[in-house]
Parts: C-alpha cells; structure tokens; sequence
C-alpha cells in the first residue's frame, strides 16, 4: 500500500506500528513543525475514522487522545453492528437505511476479519410476548431483509429472517425455557468480536496514510485553529496550528466546544460466563414489558462470557471517566432476561458489569430510547467543527461527514472521500495481511487480528497470559510494539478485554507487567 504525501518521515514512515517510540518521535516532530492540516480531538472511534478520512486524503492530520484509544464509550458497546432495524420501526428511514448501508461496508470491505454474522433468536414463548407481538418482530425482521438487501449486502453473508422449530431453539440457546416453546423467529446482523479492536485498527490504518496518533496528549485552549498540545507523560507542552479542528471527544464534547448540549444515555451490560447458559451460539433477544421496540439481549463474547444488555438511562451531571452501572439496571436486566430462561441467572452468576454513555443531542424532553441516533455536524461560534450523535456502526459516514465540513469551511486541500473502499490492518484486502495456518493458532487469536496474525505469532510465546484466560503473552507484546499501549491498564481494559471480569485481570496482572518491562519503550 502506497502512503500519501502526508506521510512523516523516519523509520515508521508508512507502517501501522503504534509504540511509545513512534510516539515520542512524532511528539518531537510536531513540536519542530507545529503546523497542521487537520487537528483531531478524541480516540474514540469516530475521531480514528475522522484521522483515517483526512490522512487518506492527503491531509497533514494529528489525532490527540488525553487517555487511550478507545478510553470511552467506543469500548462500552454492545458490540453489534446494527443493520438500523430499531430505528426502522420508530420510523427513523434515513438512519436506518445509513446504518444498514455502513453494516454491508464494515462487512464486506473495511473489517470483515472483526465481524461475524450473529444470529438473532426470539423465542416463542407463552407470556413473553403481547397478543400480536410475534407479528410486529416478524414484519420488522423482513423489513430489515429489505433493508439488508437495499444496501447490497449479500444474504449468502446476513441470512434472511425465518423461524425454526423448538429443537434447534434449543440447539442454539441451550438454557432457554423450554416449558410451552413453539420455536423461534430468527434473523441475523453483525457482531464485533470487540470494539476496541476495530478503534486500534483504525488508528494504526490512519498511521500508516501518515496521520500521527498521540495518546496521553490533551487539548486545550482550543480554537478553529490552533490548540495547546499537553503531554501527560511528561508534562511538556507545544501550541500547534491548524487549518481545521475537529471535537470528536463524544460525551465530552460540551468540553472542548462549550456551544455543545448533550443529554447523555447510559447503557449498561451485564456479564455472565457462557457455561451457565449452555454456550449459546445466538442471541437471545427478549422483548421488554411494556416496550414494541426495546429488547434485551443474550449476546456471545469473546473469552468466554454471555453480555446482556442493555439499559437506556438519563445520566446527567458530570462525565466520569468509566460509567457506573446501577443496581437497578443489574436487577432490571436479570428480572427481563429470565423470563426466557429455564433456570434463572442471579446476581452470583454476574461476572462482571460495564456501562457506556451515548453521546445524544440534546432535543428538550422525553425519553432518552426516544432521542434521535442521528449525527450532527456542528460549528462553534469559536470555530471548531464539533461530530456528535451518532453511533458506533456509522462511525465511517460521521467521520465522512466530519471531514467533508472542514475541507469545505476552511478551503483544506483535501481529495474526495474514499474509505468505504479502503481496508483496516488485518482485513482481507489489506496490503499487510497474510494467511496463516490456522492449525495449532487459537482461533481466538485468528479472530482479533485477521491478517495481521502472523506479525502477532512473530512478537511472542501462544501460551495463555493466564490460565483460563484465551489471551497469548504473543498479543500482549503485541499490543505494546504494535498497537500502541503504553500501560498494564492499556493492555488489559482495552487492547484485550481480559479486564472486564477483575478476577480475570488480576489473575493476568503480573505477566502482563512483566512482559511489558521486557519490552520496554520501542
């Protein structure tokens, strides 16, 4: 792959490789030559896409992450990649016809390495749905058949909507109810195999088109055109100008651009391991009372748990850093979802929790499941161009979107858009991927870095960082020479999630601490 004019010089010059080496290098490079086409604030995944839109396009492009990659909401998801079906049914056409669309591009050509078409099982079961319910979900599963289909997604990848007898309900939901079960209405959409991972992939994508990616930097006095640049690490500091600058900091939004209001939207999951439920190789969706759109959902992970969620909650006040979930979300979640279960799960079946905060545009009252998901594209009277709304599948277009304004509001020279077309590191078409052998390779590992797993195998041991744990001390030198982590923390919250479960994290704590002081700074 051929990188832009844009690319730095020295020794990363178009690699994807992310390290405290390539970090301080280009720290020093930007304060040598502080100018800039395209400032971007946030590391979530919108501002990795905005960096990977505007380096793709030849844009001179800094991205700067006061935490780490993926430090807020990207990493709290459901890990679906929704084909817009819910907003279909609250009439919401447009969104959800974006969302299918940005579905089959994930799918088919950005990451397919990181998702997988994940079925979605509504059991038919006696006092689980309202008279005519199963109706609703059957024309709203063909509605999204049509959806899928209007976007060109091939059904060979997304199968179409059906129902199947109680035998193979069971099949794929071994700890459903089975008292009275007439089957299942079934239909399928995407699943991330994490988050996190697709927000490290598209800040090392844009990397290698020559966008610097500065974690542990913050912002502030931020205008138009220029912000002051702070180094936590070390506490030096350097004011860079820039042609645009685009807030794509999420919930934090309000604090880069003060002309911003959002009403935020916490949603929480539970964690469960897959055992309690049979192992189940669908999604177990179960309609929530009184609700003819929200469900709660059973969803497949990785290591081992089942997630179910999730909530929609007013979360107003301050924005912490890592969400709270509530005890009366966690009792909400348990009470809904055993109403399909043959044995009911308890709060000593809970693993772990995490909880996320929805970056919603403040609309005036009501509730917040009733807030549009659109994304807006706003300019501040200071200058800044401000992404907000939205959601993680159509993080593409906001970004798109986000670019489109400041080229056109600041005269950038920018070419046209072209990431639906361009591939992340370790998806099929990627210029660095290669096939591996998948005999003697977890699969697990295949899963998270697609084509990039033979660079994983050559950076260490395939033996689990901990027992139980499907984590290789490979990929955890991986994620410090590769992917940028810079701390314990940065590897076990969010290049791998083995600290969603604490009892995990501390069990994985003290290698991954000591691989880390093996490597050292690259």
């Amino acid at each position: 792959m051929t990188p832009t004019a844009g690319t730095p010089a020295g020794p990363y010059a178009g690699t994807t490789r992310l390290n405290a080496r390539r970090r301080s290098l280009e720290l020093d490079a930007l304060a040598d030559d502080p100018r800039v086409d395209l400032l971007v604030i946030g590391g979530g995944v919108t501002g990795a896409g905005v960096a990977l839109d505007a380096a793709a396009r030849g844009l001179r492009t800094v991205l700067v992450e006061a935490r780490d990659l993926a430090f807020g909401t990207s990493r709290w998801s459901s890990k679906l990649v929704h084909g817009g079906l819910r907003y279909l049914a609250s009439g919401r056409v447009k969104v959800a016809r974006e969302s299918a669309v940005e579905r089959g591009v994930l799918m088919t050509r950005t990451a397919p390495h990181l998702i997988r078409a994940l079925p979605q099982l509504v059991p038919l079961l006696p006092d689980l749905l309202r008279p005519g319910q199963a109706s609703l979900i059957r024309a709203g599963f063909h509605a999204g058949d049509a959806l899928r289909l209007s976007a060109g997604t091939p059904g060979a990848l997304l199968p179409r909507m059906r129902r199947i007898d109680a035998a193979r309900t069971r099949q794929l939901v071994p700890g459903v109810r089975t008292a009275g079960l007439r089957g299942a209405l079934v239909a399928h959409d995407g699943q991330l195999v994490d988050d996190a991972r697709l927000v490290v992939a598209l800040a090392r994508t844009a990397a290698q088109y020559g966008a610097r990616v500065l974690t542990r930097v913050r912002a502030e006095d931020v205008t138009g055109t220029s912000a002051r640049l702070v180094d936590t690490l070390s506490g030096q500091a350097l004011t860079v100008t820039a042609g645009a600058v685009v807030n794509a900091t999420g919930v934090w939004a309000g604090e880069v651009d003060t002309s911003i209001r959002l009403r935020p939207s916490r949603g929480t999951h539970l964690l469960v391991d897959a055992a309690v439920l049979g192992h189940p190789a669908a999604a177990l969706t179960v309609p929530v009372p009184g609700s003819t759109s929200r469900f709660v959902f059973a969803l497949p992970q990785q290591l081992g748990r089942v997630a179910i969620g999730l909530t929609d909650e007013d979360a107003p006040g301050p924005i912490p850093d890592e969400p709270q979930p509530t005890e009366a979300e966690l009792t909400f979640l348990l009470d809904t979802v055993n109403a399909a279960l043959a044995t009911g799960l308890t709060r000593a079946d809970v693993r772990g929790a995490y909880a996320g905060l929805r970056p919603l545009i403040d609309t005036g009252g009501g509730n917040t499941a009733d807030i549009s998901r659109e994304h807006a594209v706003l300019e501040s009277p200071s200058g800044v161009v401000t992404v907000v709304g939205g959601k993680l599948t159509t993080y593409r277009r906001m970004a798109e979107d986000a670019v489109d304004a400041a080229v056109r509001l600041r005269g950038l020279p920018a070419r046209t858009c072209w990431t639906a077309r361009l591939p992340l590191v370790g998806a099929p078409g990627h210029g660095d991927s290669r096939p591996v052998p998948a005999a003697g390779i977890p699969v697990s590992l295949l899963a998270r870095h697609g084509g990039a797993a033979h660079e994983v195998l050559a950076a260490g041991e395939l033996e689990p960082v901990a027992e139980g744990v499907d984590v290789t001390r490979a990929e955890i030198a991986y994620a410090v020479t590769h992917e940028g982590a810079l701390d314990a923390a940065d590897v076990l919250d969010r290049r791998t999630r083995i600290g969603l479960v604490a009892e995990d994290a501390e069990r994985a704590r003290k290698a991954v601490e000591e691989i880390l002081a093996e490597i050292g700074a690259e």
